[in-house]
């Protein structure tokens, strides 16, 4: 352990990872780094600033990453409608390379030889952490206090508090929510608790970023997306940058009860875990994403889309954002968005989304074929006949030698 001068600290201020700076300078010897990340968690992080003072740390970033979050790597995954296992919208795993990105960058920055974080050894996101930071610095080492201290239970977290004098201001003042949660712009989660029974129902007093949807409003609100080459760039013809309009839609979602979500997924260090979200702004901006290359991607580049997505998502929930594979197949992803463009018109209703309207410059919908009126001539339908009789023609071929289809 003598090798390990500086450790750069995923930090929250809260009370695992108050535990980790003193855990690391007394087990380590090292100097501490903190590093705090506003990603939109709807909390202060300033006064993490304050907690790693009185840590004794020296060296504390706290950076509002929001716009770079959502422009960089939520609108990027989102350009491919990317969902897991056909639910889940990936809001924690989507969070993680970024903090893995600026966890390296500030061990640069400062010279040191290690990095920390507070995730444990059950979970999807010390994987998650650890890929993104080996790919981006091959020797870098990392260390999971949680993969190796005994320290397992809450209790023991406050009696090591007690020992070394860790001023945690929240640990007997404030009543601990019993869920494991996780926010950022895209989504809150919540594992653990009453949910580690799979049968019993999330209590309503749980969810924080939406109304239920019976009592959301009895009036349905009406927006319109537009699109630009795939991001979402106004609502209602108001440009915003791109946090500002994933928080706007955010609040949209959850006025109207929409974006709640209770899964079982299968974690990638092979256990399942049941866990519920709310992605209020994601589920609208899916629907309206959907809805806008509708019109205006080709039939096949759609589909084959849709045949790499869960691939691709797959990619992301297992950590691997920093993988090649992922990164080739975000520039297919990309390539095919420089048509998605055009406004999309949205029906928010007791906790649905319903795309009412799309139009684009770019689209490929031509009424003039499409109609159940008289087309002009446009479409022959005498055209048909033959391409019936041909895409049949092996099917004909095998019943006419006799092969049996039931």
């Amino acid at each position: 352990m003598s090798d390990i001068n500086k450790v750069v600290l995923a930090y929250s201020g809260g009370l695992d990872t108050s535990v980790i700076v003193r855990w690391l300078q007394d087990t380590y010897g090292c100097e501490v780094v903190t590093f705090t990340a506003d990603i939109g968690q709807g909390e202060e992080v300033e006064p993490a600033r304050a907690k790693a003072e009185a840590l004794g740390v020296k060296e504390i970033y706290i950076d509002d990453l929001r716009e770079e979050f959502v422009r960089d790597f939520v609108f990027p995954m989102f350009r491919a409608n990317t969902i897991y296992e056909g639910e889940y919208l990936l809001g924690t795993s989507i969070a993680r390379p970024l903090i893995a990105k600026r966890l390296i960058e500030i061990a640069n920055e400062t010279g040191a030889d290690a990095i920390s974080h507070g995730a444990t050894g059950k979970g999807n996101d010390q994987v998650r952490f650890e890929l993104g930071a080996y790919a981006l610095k091959p020797g870098i080492q990392v260390i999971a206090p949680w993969r190796e201290w005994d320290l397992n239970s809450r209790e023991k977290l406050m009696q090591y508090c007690e020992q070394h004098e860790i001023p945690v201001d929240f640990s007997s003042s404030k009543k601990k929510s019993p869920y494991s949660m996780d926010a950022n712009l895209l989504h809150i989660s919540y594992e653990g608790g009453t949910l580690e029974e799979p049968w019993a129902e999330a209590e309503e007093d749980m969810w924080r970023w939406s109304v239920s949807p019976e009592a959301a409003p009895d009036k349905p609100a009406y927006i319109t997306l537009t699109f630009e080459q795939g991001d979402p760039v106004a609502i209602d013809g108001e440009r915003m940058s791109p946090a500002t309009l994933l928080e706007k839609l955010n609040k949209l979602g959850g006025a109207n009860g929409i974006g709640r979500l209770d899964i079982v997924e299968n974690r990638y260090v092979g256990m399942k875990s049941r866990g519920c979200y709310e992605t209020p702004g994601g589920t609208i901006l899916l629907r309206a994403h959907r809805a806008i290359e509708s019109i205006t991607l080709d039939r096949e580049v759609a589909h084959l889309k849709d045949e790499l997505m869960p691939r691709y998502a797959q990619l992301i929930y297992n950590g691997y954002w920093w993988s090649p594979e992922r990164r080739m197949l975000q520039a297919a992803i990309d390539d095919s968005q420089s048509v998605v463009n055009g406004e999309v018109r949205l029906k928010l209703y007791k906790g649905s989304v319903t795309a009412v309207g799309r139009r684009s410059a770019d689209s490929l919908f031509d009424e003039r074929i499409a109609t159940f009126e008289d087309d002009a001539g446009a479409y022959d339908q005498k055209d048909a006949e033959g391409f019936i009789k041909l895409n049949a023609l092996r099917l004909r071929i095998a019943a006419g030698k006799g092969r049996e289809l039931t």
